[in-house]
């Protein structure tokens, strides 16, 4: 069986290297299996205006593990698992980057967007951010708190294979990924493209 993670950061600033907030939810393609939530200390400092979207202080992180104290738990949860997150480039930016600080290498994780995935499956929401498709899906949602983030990004998910009926799960993710390499592809050519005039 398919084994999926749905995660979430929050930053203490601008930088993707600066998580101060993890939220995990291990889950299959029907079910939510287990959550785990941490804070982090972030050795670096926090903007007034990160603080005030999430709510995490300098002074809450003062005795949470930093991101290379966490990672040997947290890659327990990751390992052999594709991830979820709403809005995954912005997630999985965090997690190279936070990575990278360390000097710790990065495994090649598959990731899936549930952004994406809603833009595809419910294209008349007036938009695709998460208290949206949340509140379409009366999922509870304290916005901002990764624990939170998580959960909800997760049972999206699961609403997306519960409702897209066409194969299985397997099927689903390769037509997912079929339309990813086709995008990145389309990417790739229009980069090496030259115009001459």
């Amino acid at each position: 069986m398919v084994k999926f993670a749905a995660i979430d950061f929050e930053t203490a600033n601008e930088k993707r290297n600066s998580a101060c907030s993890i939220g995990v939810v291990m889950m299959n393609d029907t079910e939510i299996l287990d959550e785990s939530y941490s804070l982090i200390n972030p050795l670096a400092p926090f903007r007034s205006r990160n603080v005030y979207i999430h709510g995490i202080t300098e002074e809450q992180v003062e005795e949470a593990p930093t991101f290379a104290e966490l990672w040997p738990t947290l890659s327990t949860y990751l390992e052999d698992t594709i991830l979820i997150a709403h809005n995954a480039s912005f997630d999985m930016s965090v997690l190279r980057q936070s990575l990278y600080k360390y000097d710790m290498p990065c495994p090649n994780y598959m990731s899936l967007c549930t952004v994406k995935i809603s833009q595809l499956l419910w294209p008349e929401l007036e938009n695709h951010k998460l208290h949206t498709v949340a509140n379409y899906h009366d999922i509870p949602l304290n916005h901002h708190h990764a624990m939170d983030d998580a959960r909800a990004s997760a049972r999206i998910f699961l609403a997306a294979l519960a409702e897209q009926r066409i194969g299985t799960t397997e099927e689903f993710l390769e037509r997912w990924l079929n339309s990813k390499r086709a995008k990145t592809a389309r990417k790739q050519k229009a980069k090496t493209t030259k115009l001459y005039f």
